[in-house]
Parts: structure tokens; C-alpha cells; sequence
């Protein structure tokens, strides 16, 4: 089961000279899906105030799937890999409005301590809201969670 994070249409800035969303579109949909993430953890402007905490983003892997067109309706949906007291391994899918998978995106986040800049274990009230998100089943990742950019040769 996956959280939906967001709904967005396609904005004419988006689109390229190939007429459809350029790519930097698409990183620009997923950082929106970590801050709506941040979001529904209590980490909007005011709860990160509050805490004095943060998420970075430490790396990311996108992968573009389909082609998508001016004023397509977006959706962004998120899937927990993994997590420790500091750490989210994320995975945001991208589709349109009859499901179809656009894009994804893998992201490894990183919770820091404002004060210092410095990693930091989340605090207990954001803690208690990372147990609630919804976790990939073992074993049943999506298929694009855990590639690696590599060109294969023909043996």
C-alpha cells in the first residue's frame, strides 16, 4: 500500500521542446512529494520550527518511464523501503489519473538537527509517525527499487 502524497497538473512551464514534461519536471514533482512527506510527518514550516529538525535528501535515483503531456493530472504516491532512528529509504511513484506509472523515484533522506546541520535521530513525536508509513512488503519491492545505471553487453 502506498500514501498519497500529492495531486498536480502538468504546467505549460514544464513541457519541452520534445512537447512533452522535460526532466527536471519530473525531480521537481518528487522533491514536492518529500516536502508533502515532511508534511504529514509534522515537518511543515511550523513543526520544523518547532523541532528544530530537518530532512536532506542524501541521493536519489529516478527513473523515467512514459511520456506525459501538458495538463496531465500527476499523482505522487510513497512507499517505505527502510528506516532507522535517522534514515528513510522512500520510493515515489508518479502516474496519471488512471494509474498508468509515469515515473519513480528511490530516495535515501536524511533527518538533521537544525542547530547544527548535523544528522540526528528523529524526534519521538516524528518518530511515532515514521512507524505509521506504509511499508513495502519483503521480498516484494518495486521493480525499479535497487537498480543501478550500468550499460549491459551482449555476452
Amino acid at each position: 500500500m502506498a500514501l498519497s502524497l500529492l495531486t498536480r497538473p502538468v504546467l505549460p512551464a514544464w513541457v519541452d521542446y520534445n512537447g512533452h514534461m522535460n526532466d527536471a519536471a519530473y525531480a521537481l514533482l518528487f522533491s514536492h512529494g518529500v516536502e508533502a512527506l515532511m508534511a504529514h510527518l509534522g515537518l511543515d514550516e511550523r513543526g520544523r520550527g518547532i523541532h528544530e529538525y530537518t530532512i536532506f535528501t542524501l541521493e536519489t535515483h529516478l527513473c523515467y518511464l512514459q511520456q506525459v503531456q501538458e495538463d496531465v493530472l500527476v499523482n505522487c504516491d510513497m512507499q517505505l523501503l527502510a528506516s532507522d532512528a535517522k534514515r528513510l529509504h522512500v520510493f515515489f511513484t508518479l502516474t496519471d489519473d488512471k494509474g498508468a506509472r509515469l515515473a519513480t523515484s528511490e530516495q535515501l533522506l536524511m533527518g538533521i538537527d537544525i542547530r547544527t546541520e548535523r544528522p540526528a535521530a528523529f524526534p519521538g513525536e516524528i518518530a511515532a509517525r515514521v512507524a505509521w508509513l506504509p511499508d513495502a512488503e519483503p521480498g516484494d519491492w518495486p521493480d525499479q527499487a535497487g537498480r543501478r545505471i550500468e550499460i549491459r553487453r551482449r555476452k
